[in-house]
């Protein structure tokens, strides 16, 4: 088996034209560019760009298969220029039975799939060339529509307060789904304000792989949350056997934020700009008598059957920071340490502390050591204000 850096949530912000995919996506986000990112200043192996079902990106993904830059590849997915490979998905908004609102993520082997996906779904979108759009649909008949065109599903950010699966909708997946079609999905996405101690409190979740993925919105934020995932090869086929666990594949690590970093963690009064960190959860501010924007910490607390139980098949979850994150780390720092050290990955997991020290002043070598080791001080984010290291 091997070993490959994963991260499977990236969205588009423009096609290849400037034409507008992801609305609230960077406009520099587009396939090429984040192909391109992903391999050199990331170092990562497996992406997933989750707005490739729009027909503008189709065309794009058309564009460099044409040209010879990438290939699909036997078992699924696209490789390219023998660098890395990517997953094409799309993000899904349902509309639920009780009102509630859920992203999904979908993963397809070959652009036919996606095609076919399209194509069903533009029934029930307004614009099929823009992402993330609500569709009228549950998520039992959306999941419905990504198998019958080839596809899994894996519910996105499950805890954070808007538009996830636990966050806002469901407190348990029988709610939605029935026992057949829950087993059908083979994992659930973490989201930044949550890792696997907060997780593994719900015992319906035991048997689901967890993934931890940026969900970068702009090109800085690829990989800032990632997966070690052990598969023989990279493609579509060992991708999807490693979310359900077949033949000792298996998603190793989750790399990613400590919770307190998101900015979902705690419960928020957006009338008092209020933060809330105490153990018992709120539903109204105790201020102002508005409701709060329930913190993940907090909802899971609320809705959890069990202590901190990790099943035997649970990855490691490996807190850091991102390197942009660390104070007085910028643009400019940033590009020095690549030049150097070739890309993020290294740098935040491999490089010696005397070799930052050869780079960078003393202080900002002791930085990126504390944040490696978990040592930082961290403010917890809430209300949708993100935490920071102080």
């Amino acid at each position: 088996m091997n070993k490959y850096f994963a991260d499977l949530h990236i969205h588009i912000g423009a096609a290849g034209d400037g034409k507008p995919v992801k609305i609230t996506a960077s406009n520099n986000l587009t396939f090429e560019n984040i192909v391109k990112e992903s391999k050199a200043r990331k170092g990562l192996d497996l992406i997933g760009i989750i707005d490739c079902a729009s027909p503008r990106v189709q065309k794009d993904i058309e564009a460099m298969i044409k040209k010879g830059e990438i290939k699909e590849i036997e078992g699924g997915g696209l490789k390219y220029k023998e660098d890395i490979v990517i997953i094409p998905g799309a993000e899904i908004e349902s509309r639920e039975k009780n009102g509630g609102m859920v992203h999904y993520l979908a993963y397809f082997p070959f652009l036919d799939n996606l095609k076919e996906f399209s194509t069903i779904m533009e029934q029930y979108i307004t614009n099929i060339n823009l992402s993330s759009q609500v569709t009228g649909l549950t998520g039992s008949e959306i999941l419905k529509i990504i198998q019958a065109a080839g596809g899994f599903m894996v519910p996105a950010h499950v805890f954070t307060p808007h538009k996830s699966f636990y966050g806002n909708a469901f407190a348990s997946y029988n709610e939605v789904f029935t026992e057949k079609e829950w087993a059908s999905i083979p994992a659930i996405e973490l989201g930044l304000s949550a890792d696997t101690d907060l997780a593994d409190r719900l015992s319906e979740l035991s048997d689901k792989t967890f993934l931890s993925n940026s969900d970068a919105h702009s090109i800085p934020k690829i990989a800032r949350e990632y997966n070690v995932i052990e598969m023989e090869k990279l493609n579509f086929t060992q991708f999807k056997e490693a979310l359900f666990r077949k033949d000792s594949k298996n998603v190793k690590e989750n790399y990613g934020l400590d919770p307190r970093l998101g900015k979902y963690h705690r419960s928020f009064c957006p009338e008092c700009n209020q933060k809330y960190t105490d153990q018992k959860t709120k539903e109204v501010c105790p201020n102002c008598g508005k409701k709060l924007i329930k913190g993940v910490k907090d909802r899971i607390l609320e809705i959890s059957d069990q202590n901190i139980i990790h099943p035997p098949h649970r990855g490691k979850y490996i807190h850091q920071i991102p390197l942009l994150d660390i104070p007085g780390i910028g643009k400019k720092t940033l590009a020095k340490l690549l030049n150097n050290f070739n890309n993020e990955m290294e740098v935040i997991h491999h490089t010696d502390f005397s070799k930052l020290k050869e780079v960078l002043n003393n202080k900002l070598a002791k930085r990126i050591e504390k944040a490696r080791k978990g040592k930082a001080k961290i403010e917890s984010g809430a209300g949708g204000n993100y935490g920071r290291v102080i």
